[in-house]
């Protein structure tokens, strides 16, 4: 008999099957998420923390990068970061990147940002929009990339940039918006994971997608069989053994939201695992992110967006943190 954890490593032919036939079984087992305030980068009045990237540990300290404002959304932000040794307590470290200059793509807002680390040296992927948030709001959102030769700057922004535009084509899934970048490395290269939103469509009807490139600065290609999952609003990926596996949240078809999916050759995903109060915009600690060492696995903590409620009903949302088990 397959045990939990064994059907987190099985092969991915082994798992493909497992999982077609018994997707929504409710003998597959379960992820339990559980949530808790983190300090120094939580609650504040006034202030607005969110879109977590994913962690990474350098020496002995954990770095993270976030959205910070004053309104709810993440369309009048900029980007700052904090780090911790215990990943409960966080100390914020400042500003990373600031809006880009004014009219450009980036010059309204720049947020949702994450991090690779490849050639020795650290890429910030970040997303920005030219519209100033109002009424009758529509994002125009791309993605760009800042490097810098230390996790704590300074950051210089790429002059390709942006990386990744909204498809030109408007019956792509991707042709409003890009946003909500998630990097691995894999075969080499560089696996850009991100959410794309089609002309005409809500932010319920987001998808994920895929673009690839051999060097960290790019040019990335969209794979040909994008989207690669149809739903899903935040983008949570890691190496898992030698596949890919994503955490899925509440958008998307409803086979497959609340789940965990894993792909062996990462652009396949089947269903291996059921949610329970799942993250929202979660970034994890993933130490195997970008090591192609094949020993990635289920991640334990990371980080993601608390909401207000009770008595801060009306705040401004936070960064708390998420512990992932599974459930016996």
């Amino acid at each position: 008999m397959i045990t939990n954890m064994q059907k987190l490593f099985v092969p991915a032919l082994l798992v493909m099957l497992a999982t077609s036939a018994h997707a929504d079984s409710p003998d597959a087992p379960t992820v339990v998420v559980t949530h808790s305030a983190v300090e120094g980068i939580g609650a504040e009045p006034g202030v607005m923390r969110r879109d977590p990237s994913d962690i990474i540990q350098v020496g002995d300290l954990f770095y993270v990068w976030y959205s910070k404002g004053k309104i709810s959304p993440g369309y009048d932000a900029t980007i700052w970061y904090a780090t911790s040794k215990d990943g409960h307590q966080w100390t914020e470290k400042g500003m990373a990147l600031a809006k880009g200059e004014p009219g450009s793509w980036e010059g309204a807002s720049v947020f949702t940002p994450n991090i690779l680390v490849a050639e020795g040296r650290y890429w910030l992927f970040y997303t920005g929009t030219s519209k100033k948030y109002g009424k009758g709001f529509q994002p125009d959102s791309k993605i760009g990339i800042a490097v810098s030769d230390s996790p704590d700057g300074p950051w210089e922004r790429l002059a390709t940039n942006p990386a990744l535009s909204n498809s030109e084509n408007r019956d792509d899934f991707d042709s409003h918006l890009v946003d909500d970048a998630c990097l691995i490395v894999r075969d080499g290269k560089i696996w850009f994971y991100y959410k794309g939103r089609q002309l005409g469509k809500g932010p319920g009807q987001t998808q994920m997608g895929l673009a690839i490139a051999d060097k960290p600065e790019g040019p990335y290609v969209r794979h040909e069989a994008n989207p690669v999952i149809p739903g899903n609003h935040e983008v949570l990926v890691w190496p898992q053994g030698k596949g890919v596996a994503a955490m899925i949240g509440t958008t998307g078809p409803k086979a497959i939201t609340n789940s965990i999916l894993y792909a062996g050759d990462g652009i396949h995903f089947t269903k291996i695992h059921h949610v329970e109060n799942g993250p929202w915009a979660g970034g994890a600690y993933r130490p195997e992110a970008f090591t192609e060492s094949g020993k990635g696995q289920l991640p334990d903590w990371g980080v993601e967006i608390g909401r207000p409620k009770g008595k801060q009903r009306g705040g401004l949302p936070f960064i708390q943190r998420f512990d992932v088990t599974e459930k016996n």
